[in-house]
């Protein structure tokens, strides 16, 4: 929680020292570890009380920060000439992978295997669209910070 709280407060007190360009996708890379943060404080409270897998919080955190993270990589690559045809479609494939996974983990236990490998499915293919497909092409083409941001 306070590794999260201090990613944030870093992202957000040093926003003004970007160039223009970045500044957005420092905004949302404090959300995420903002909402990371919180989400964490809640689970470690479930845990303490209940003594159970905060599952439930788990997914809320993910449901907000997964696709907050899409729109991270289409921030980065937007300056290299993205679409946000990219981004919706990183944002669809994770809301796919966390509703599919939620399912199979909480909901449907009988069938957790094809929920699994639903959600698994559409993970490969957003793991591919960043390391092979049309995401690293654009991050290559652009090549110096953009190219490095992209890898970490």
């Amino acid at each position: 929680c306070m590794a999260m709280m201090a990613a944030s407060a870093f992202f957000f007190l040093s926003m003004n020292s970007f160039d223009k360009k970045w500044r957005t996708s420092i905004l949302v890379s404090g959300l995420i570890t903002f909402i990371a943060a919180v989400h964490y404080w809640y689970m470690r409270d479930y845990w303490a009380s209940v003594g159970d897998s905060p599952t439930f919080f788990r997914y809320v955190d993910w449901v907000l920060t997964v696709p907050l993270m899409c729109v991270e990589f289409y921030l980065i690559l937007k300056v290299a000439g993205a679409k946000k045809s990219l981004m919706w479609r990183l944002i669809l494939l994770s809301v796919v992978m966390l509703v599919t996974g939620y399912l199979g983990e909480a909901v449907y236990l009988e069938q957790a295997q094809i929920w699994g490998f639903v959600s698994g499915a559409a993970y490969f293919v957003i793991v591919y669209e960043i390391w092979l497909g049309s995401a690293k092409k654009l991050a290559e083409a652009a090549g110096g910070y953009v190219l490095k941001a992209h890898k970490t």
